[in-house]
């Protein structure tokens, strides 16, 4: 078993993939900025704020694994993308893999397109922002980390989110950097998410690539 710390695991995609990897056997520990109302048991929760570089050390120190469940809003919003490269330096020192959840509008609807989020003209512009600081992490971030980091970004479906539940299935479909249903984003709950995400973390058959989640 895995010693896994999710930063951000109180989150809607964290605290699935905490339960799910928890529920496997793993060594969990749970970094957010809250401690949660109805804690999975045997998981290590930490207070704390994940802009402050030696609060993410201390976490990240002896894990096997680091997950990246932030999301580019809120406290965040500004920091989102720093974050997540210290986040990404301090998991190559510490020689864990680091696996990012990622969104929908990096992917491409067809192999060697552009990406979605070249185009937001249908999406509100208020969202603009944080669409592009989530992408920006598998377009420059993380490809410019150095090759001995080992990540993997892992976009959901589009209706993906507390926002719009999807059902829990059991079971989930898995692609590339272009999204399994482009022709309409397709969904996928938390359940499954966090079930083939704990999968990517126990098979270790992706390397410093992109895929997607969907039902």
């Amino acid at each position: 078993m895995s010693r896994i710390t999710v930063v951000g695991g109180t989150g809607y995609a964290g605290s699935a993939i905490v339960a799910e990897a928890a529920a496997r056997g793993h060594q969990v520990t749970a970094l957010s900025r809250s401690l949660p109302a109805a804690p999975v048991p045997d998981v290590h929760y930490v207070q704390g704020d994940a802009t402050d570089e030696a609060t993410l050390a201390a976490a990240v120190k002896g894990a096997d694994v680091v997950v990246a469940a932030l999301a580019p809003r809120g406290p965040l919003a500004g920091a989102f993308r720093d974050v997540n490269r210290t986040l990404a330096r301090l998991a190559d020192t510490a020689g864990a893999a680091l696996y990012v959840v990622g969104g929908f509008s990096s992917l491409r609807p067809a192999p060697g397109a552009d990406r979605f989020v070249t185009d937001l003209s249908h999406i509100p512009a208020e969202l603009h922002d944080e669409i592009r600081a989530g992408a920006a992490l598998i377009i420059e971030d993380l490809p410019a980390t150095p090759p001995t980091l080992d990540w993997v970004f892992v976009s959901p479906a589009l209706r993906f989110g507390a926002h719009m539940p999807a059902e829990r299935l059991g079971r989930y479909r898995l692609g590339d950097d272009v999204a399994v249903q482009p022709e309409d984003g397709g969904a996928i709950s938390a359940a499954d998410y966090a079930l083939g995400f704990v999968d990517l973390i126990e098979q270790s058959d992706h390397h410093r690539t992109q895929v997607n989640l969907a039902a």
